[in-house]
């Protein structure tokens, strides 16, 4: 479907275990279904590695063999392009969904294998109501038949509706918690939210583990295999 392509840098240091950890993310995810194709990928507060775990999750979902989609509906604060220092001027998702540009001209292809992606676009005023439209869920189930996966990144879900509206139109959900930042509470709060929605969460991923506080992530770790058992 991409007729442009964007260079993406990616200047995070390797991680080997960050990566190992997405590839059993992407293991894991493949057991939910060939019928789970649009993904929402969501948190409870900013700045707890949403997006970068969407992307990281795509990449390794392309060297597969599989074609991704990566689609960034956080129009309020996206984080991609100084994330990925891109400098040529990009059309996005705010645009597309107000009326500006075409489909054609905001899906762009990657420097990653089997990657596409739709960028958010300038911020919008009304998130909310461009989300809510038809022409999203047209574009949601558009892209559905032409890649093997959707990954969609949302705003965190603790004060907006965003990802719930998003989360009404695609087969499933992660939620991507913060260690020792996000509440049970909270968490509990956000995953009743997605369920609501009618939106089946896949699983929790629980990110910025400090490894050297093994009794406070074994505390953690317990707590989510424990729900996922009584779901």
């Amino acid at each position: 479907m991409a007729i442009q392509r964007v260079l993406m840098t990616d200047s995070r240091k390797e991680d080997v275990f960050y990566e190992e950890a997405i590839k059993t993310l992407r293991t894991n995810m493949q057991f939910s279904g060939v019928e789970t194709k649009s993904i929402v990928i969501t948190s409870c507060y900013p700045n707890e590695g949403k997006s970068d775990v969407a992307f990281q999750l795509g990449i390794e979902i392309g060297k597969m063999g599989k074609k991704v989609l990566v689609l960034d509906a956080d129009i309020r604060k996206s984080s991609y392009i100084k994330r990925f220092q891109i400098k040529q001027k990009i059309e996005g998702l705010s645009q597309y969904l107000s009326g500006q540009v075409s489909k054609e001209q905001i899906i762009y292809s990657t420097n990653y294998r089997n990657v596409d992606i739709i960028f958010s676009g300038p911020y919008a005023p009304n998130p909310s109501e461009l989300l809510e439209q038809e022409l999203f869920s047209k574009l949601i189930e558009e892209a559905r038949n032409a890649y093997d996966y959707v990954l969609i990144d949302t705003p965190p879900m603790i004060s907006m509706s965003d990802a719930s509206i998003v989360a009404k139109q695609c087969d499933g959900a992660i939620l991507v918690i913060e260690s020792e930042v996000v509440s049970r509470k909270d968490a509990s709060k956000i995953k009743d939210q997605l369920m609501k929605s009618g939106c089946k969460l896949l699983g929790a991923v629980l990110n910025k583990v400090d490894m050297k506080k093994e009794k406070y992530y074994n505390k953690y770790n317990s707590y989510y295999y424990g729900k996922s058992k009584q779901e």
